[in-house]
This record gives structure tokens, C-alpha cells and sequence, in this order.
């Protein structure tokens, strides 16, 4: 066997992931607002991309000889125009006192659009005042216990330990710290320590300093005045109320199903987080990226949200006009950020295509649900859509991501239309598994007292409707839905009932 070095030819097929490949896939699966970071992003780097400024048509109109010929008229009946052929001056409306329009104060009077002299002045030359900017911060939860801290103790050693234990909080109010590690970290009695918790205990709301979920809600009822021997019984035994063994939580506690019925009420108005209440954290409002709506002919218009499509120029003049007066080198930077720039815009359009072309597709396979609710939900998987619309698979699953589509039914997540399939009992079509956790949610809600349903009794009734589903599906769909088995929904079935029996008899006697 002889080593020696050969030439060989192959040819050979590969995908290559280009930069601008990987761009336009990344493009693809970003939200409305990862859209936007990125390209300002872009923007910022790039020379010859910038945001497309709307009010471009509305300065034309204005320049134009026909807007100004139509907008003399409209001019006389503005506030300017009659401003000036009445007579309408602060120092005339209040003849008796000419200082009134100094009494807002020069630096506040320049600031207000509407106040006279300087605020005029301001509001013409393009300055603007927000009045937001003047509002008073929102008060967090250390803010509000530092606040009552500097009411409750006049000991400085004794203020040091609160608000130590304040720095414990977690945002629902929940002192988690461990007091013996904190005592010996501030070199104080643990006894000590623990009479200052006590005290912390009685700040407002009721319930912050809790330890536990049974301390906090013991603290609300004590600033009630309703922590009796009765409630302290189920406050101490919580996991029985989790587990509606009331039968048992009612014989620890020694009332009856009434008196129980109305401890389990009062216990609902308790908040189990109160220091949630000062939480300054916001969520995003949902913007949806399309917008589905009935057409006259009958059938639904998809369009795309104008709020969510991107608005990026490329600046061609100028770089036309940089570019003929450059160096070499800046010529070729200039050419790289208008091929990267143009490229960028192909890219959104894509994407803006790619969207609509698969939010299409999802609107005619759900047609249904559109018209008849979640009842009619279709089973639909991504392959089906992408070979509908002539795509790969895992293009229409980047397009789905943290997507939504505003409809007449209301606005749902683009992937909220895909869901598995569930066999018909009678060989018709399947089932979509959404449809069936709606429906089990229904039978259960309509359920009556005295015939509670069990899995077994849901699977007959879904049997019976031409659904083919197993006990352990109909058990997971339960529980993904939060409803408690049959067993703890006939206790508390059974207890409402009882106590609604009681209080019917005694108004009855009375």
C-alpha cells in the first residue's frame, strides 16, 4: 500500500448560512418590540437608514399652493384668527386686577401651552411641557414601611433593626430572612429582634412581615378582630382547605356547614400577597401583528397591523451625494451600508409577507372558529400549513412565535390554532384537543350538585358525542384547566348546599 498525495474533483451540495441569511431568519421570529431595538440599533450604525417620518405628506400638503389657497378660510375661524378680531386678552377678561396673569409665576408661566405672555412665546417657538414629567414617583414597598419605620420607633438601635427586617421583604411583602443570621449580623438580641418584628407586623396593609402564607392571612383577620379559636383552626390548617376536606376542616374547627360556608368567604377576601399591591413592575399591552376582519362578501380580510410594520428608508440621495465627493475607502464603506441597508429592507418585506402569507393560511383552516367559537376549533399542525402555502416547516413555526392576531372573537397567539388531534368515535372528522378541554369545562361547570361528574362519567358523555379520548386524557385536561377532582368537588358541592339548606330554614323561622 503506497501513501501518496492525489488530486481528486467532487461536486458537492451544502447550505450555506450567509450573514444575511441568518438576519433574515432572526427578523423572522422577533416581536414587535425586538423588532424595533434592532433597528435602532441598525440605524444608529448605518448612515443611509433612517426612520420614515409620516408627517413628510403632511408638510407637502401644507407647502402646497392648493392647502394654503383652502386654508386661509380655515385660518380665520381658528383661535388665532379669532383672537385677533376679539378682543380677548388676559389683562381684559380681569380689568380689575391687572397682576392676574403674573400670579402663575414666570418660570411655570413659560411652561404651560396654555397660560398667557411667556407660555404663548414657548408653545410657538416648538417647545413643549409634559406634565407627566411632574408627577409624583410611585411609592414602593420600602418606601411605604420606611415611612411608618420612622412613626413606630424612636429608638435609633430599635429603627436600625426594622429596617433591617425591611431589607428581608420580598415583593409580596413575605419576610424570608433568617432572624438568627440576622441578629448576629447587626449584633443584636434575638429576643429583641423578634419584639420589633411584632411591631412591624401591625404596619398597613395587614399581612406584610407574614413568614408564611398562614401567618400573613392570621394577621389580616387579627386586624379585623376575627381571629377566633374557630379561624385560627383553619388558618393553622390550610392544606385541608387545598384538599376540600371539609367534613374534616369542620370538625377541627367546631362550626357546622353554615358557619364553615362563611369562614370559607371570609377567607377569600383575604390577600394572600399584600405587598404586591406596591409592585411598580407593568406588563406590555399585547399589539397585535395582524388584524383579522369580516369582509361584506362574506369572508375575512387579513391585513397587517400598521402600528407593527417597521417604517425604514434608505437614504439613496445621500449617499449619491457623499459618495461622488469621498476618499476611496469612505466609497466603500458607503457601498457596504447601502448593500446592507437594502438588503435590510428586502428582509422586512419578507417577513411582512411571510406573516401575512401564514396568518392567511391559519384563518382559512380555522374559518370555523372564527364564526362558531372554540367549540369548532379545527386540529392543526405547522406541517399542514406549511405545505399549504409552499414553505418549510420551520419557517412557519419562527413565524408563530410570539405572534398575535386580533379577530372578532378576540386576540390570540398564533399558536393558539395549532393544536393535537383527537380520533372521532365514529370515524368522522378528529377533534381538536382545545376543543375538548372547553368542552369538559362546560360539562363540569353545568354540572349538578347532586350529580357530580367523574372522569370515567365525562369520558361516556365525550363517547357519546363522537369523541374518542382515553380516562388519563380527560384527567390531564382536568388538571391543566385547575379543576379539582370529583371527589373534593362534591365536598365543596355539598357544603354549599348544606349551608344554603341552613339559611333557608332559618329565614323560614323567622
Amino acid at each position: 500500500m503506497v501513501l501518496a498525495p492525489k488530486l481528486h474533483l467532487r461536486q458537492t451540495q451544502s447550505l450555506v448560512m450567509t450573514p444575511q441569511l441568518l438576519q433574515s431568519i432572526k427578523l423572522l421570529q422577533m416581536t414587535h418590540q425586538e423588532l424595533e431595538r434592532f433597528l435602532d440599533a441598525e440605524i444608529e450604525r448605518n448612515p443611509l437608514l433612517e426612520w420614515r417620518d409620516d408627517s413628510a405628506t403632511q408638510e407637502a400638503r401644507d407647502e402646497s399652493p392648493e392647502w394654503s389657497k383652502d386654508s386661509d378660510t380655515a385660518s380665520t375661524n381658528s383661535a388665532e384668527g379669532i383672537s385677533d378680531r376679539l378682543d380677548a386678552s388676559l389683562e381684559n377678561l380681569f380689568p380689575d386686577d391687572p397682576g392676574t396673569h403674573d400670579r402663575i409665576g414666570p418660570d411655570l408661566s413659560a411652561q404651560w401651552k396654555s397660560a398667557g405672555g411667556n407660555g404663548l412665546q414657548a408653545a410657538g417657538s416648538g417647545g413643549s411641557y409634559d406634565l407627566e414629567a411632574t408627577t409624583a414617583a410611585s411609592v414602593t414597598l420600602r418606601d411605604h414601611v420606611n415611612e411608618q419605620i420612622a412613626l413606630a420607633f424612636s429608638s435609633p438601635a430599635r429603627q436600625i433593626m426594622a429596617h433591617e427586617l425591611a431589607e428581608g421583604l420580598d415583593e409580596a411583602g413575605y419576610m424570608l430572612a433568617d432572624p438568627d443570621e440576622m441578629a448576629a449580623r447587626i449584633g443584636a438580641h434575638r429576643a429583641a429582634l423578634d419584639e420589633v418584628l411584632t411591631v412591624c407586623q401591625t404596619f398597613d396593609p395587614p399581612g406584610l412581615f407574614a413568614r408564611s402564607l398562614s401567618e400573613c392571612l392570621a394577621l389580616q383577620l387579627i386586624a379585623r378582630d376575627r381571629y377566633d379559636p374557630a379561624m385560627r383552626a383553619m388558618v393553622e390548617n390550610l392544606e385541608l382547605l387545598a384538599k376540600r376536606d371539609f367534613q374534616t376542616l369542620g370538625r377541627l374547627c367546631g362550626v357546622d356547614s353554615e358557619d364553615l360556608a362563611d369562614m370559607l368567604a371570609e377567607i377569600r377576601t383575604l390577600d394572600p400577597k399584600p405587598g404586591m399591591a406596591f409592585s411598580s413592575g407593568t406588563a406590555d399591552p399585547i399589539v397585535p401583528d395582524v388584524v383579522v376582519k369580516a369582509a361584506n362578501d362574506g369572508s375575512w380580510a387579513v391585513e397587517l397591523n400598521p402600528e407593527t410594520l417597521p417604517r425604514v428608508l434608505v437614504n439613496e440621495p445621500y449617499f449619491a451625494e457623499v459618495s461622488a465627493h469621498a476618499r476611496e475607502t469612505d466609497r466603500q464603506f458607503l457601498s457596504e451600508c447601502l448593500q446592507s441597508a437594502n438588503w435590510l429592507t428586502r428582509s422586512l418585506d419578507q417577513r411582512a409577507r411571510t406573516i401575512l402569507k401564514v396568518a392567511s393560511e391559519i384563518v382559512r383552516q380555522q374559518d370555523a372558529f372564527l364564526i362558531h367559537g372554540v367549540s369548532h376549533l379545527r386540529p392543526l399542525n405547522l406541517r399542514t400549513v406549511a405545505e399549504a402555502i409552499g414553505m418549510h416547516e420551520s419557517t412557519v413555526s419562527r413565524v408563530t412565535v410570539n405572534k398575535y392576531m386580533m379577530t372578532p372573537r378576540g386576540t390570540f397567539e398564533l399558536r393558539y390554532f395549532f393544536s393535537s388531534a383527537l380520533a372521532s368515535a365514529d370515524g368522522g372528522d378528529a377533534h381538536s384537543s382545545e376543543a375538548v378541554r372547553e368542552r369538559i369545562r362546560h360539562l363540569i361547570d353545568n354540572e349538578e350538585p347532586g350529580a357530580v361528574l367523574s372522569d370515567d362519567a365525562l369520558v361516556d358523555i365525550l363517547n357519546r358525542e363522537g369523541i374518542d379520548i382515553a380516562r388519563r386524557t380527560v384527567a390531564k385536561y382536568r388538571e391543566a384547566l385547575n379543576i379539582p377532582s370529583s371527589v373534593q368537588r362534591r365536598r365543596e358541592k355539598r357544603m354549599l348546599a348544606a349551608a344554603a339548606g341552613g339559611s333557608t330554614a332559618m329565614a323560614r323561622t323567622a
